[in-house]
């Protein structure tokens, strides 16, 4: 059990990071260094370090400015394209290698493709549908909702992993009723458009 639960909190991390690079790692590291909840393996307990800790508050402003700002967080996005999966292999791979004996490159796989397809849903879907739809004014507060949204999963994923696991099941069931609606939309639409019109 505590397996299964050490990688619904890798899971969680990574895809934290495919929203913000560096909160779940200082989260991750933070708890390291001043609780005993994790307990960090070598090379990944360099995170626990207070430069290294320091280092990652530093970006993470950084980061979290410059993903505010109009026409930099564009910029901003491209960078973070490399970042976050990066940021997501590590997170993954240190959360699993406390717990369970999976592969370090099979860990680093797993979090790479969970922080980069959550990465290129949002700078490729969400973020160009929000700047279209609001002419940009609403990209600050998507900003600071993914912001508050990686805080909270990286919180769960650490104290509560078995809560990743209920909130996969509520994004699947309400992906699964949203593809469903849209293709019962479709299909209305292809019939009153192929109907005879009087």
């Amino acid at each position: 059990m505590e397996a299964l639960l050490s990688i619904f909190s890798a899971f969680g991390l990574s895809a934290s990071a495919g929203l913000n690079a560096y909160i779940p790692l200082l989260i991750v590291g933070v708890i390291a260094h001043y609780t005993d909840l994790i307990k960090l393996n070598p090379p990944f307990d360099a995170l626990a370090n207070p430069f290294i800790l320091i280092l990652l508050g530093i970006l993470l402003i950084i980061e979290m400015l410059a993903d505010k700002i109009p026409a930099v967080n564009h910029l901003n996005d491209l960078i973070q394209t490399f970042v976050r999966p990066a940021a997501g292999a590590v997170a993954f791979a240190a959360s699993t290698n406390v717990v369970t004996g999976i592969n370090p490159l099979l860990a680093l796989a797993c979090g790479l493709l969970v922080a980069g397809s959550i990465h290129a849903a949002k700078s490729a879907v969400v973020r160009p549908m929000v700047t279209a739809t609001t002419g940009g004014a609403g990209n600050v507060p998507v900003s600071i909702a993914e912001d508050v949204t990686s805080f909270g999963v990286s919180v769960t994923a650490i104290l509560v992993p078995i809560g990743i696991a209920v909130l996969l099941g509520i994004l699947i069931l309400f992906l699964t009723w949203w593809w469903a609606h849209e293709t019962s939309q479709r299909e209305t639409s292809t019939e009153n458009a192929n109907s005879p019109q009087p």
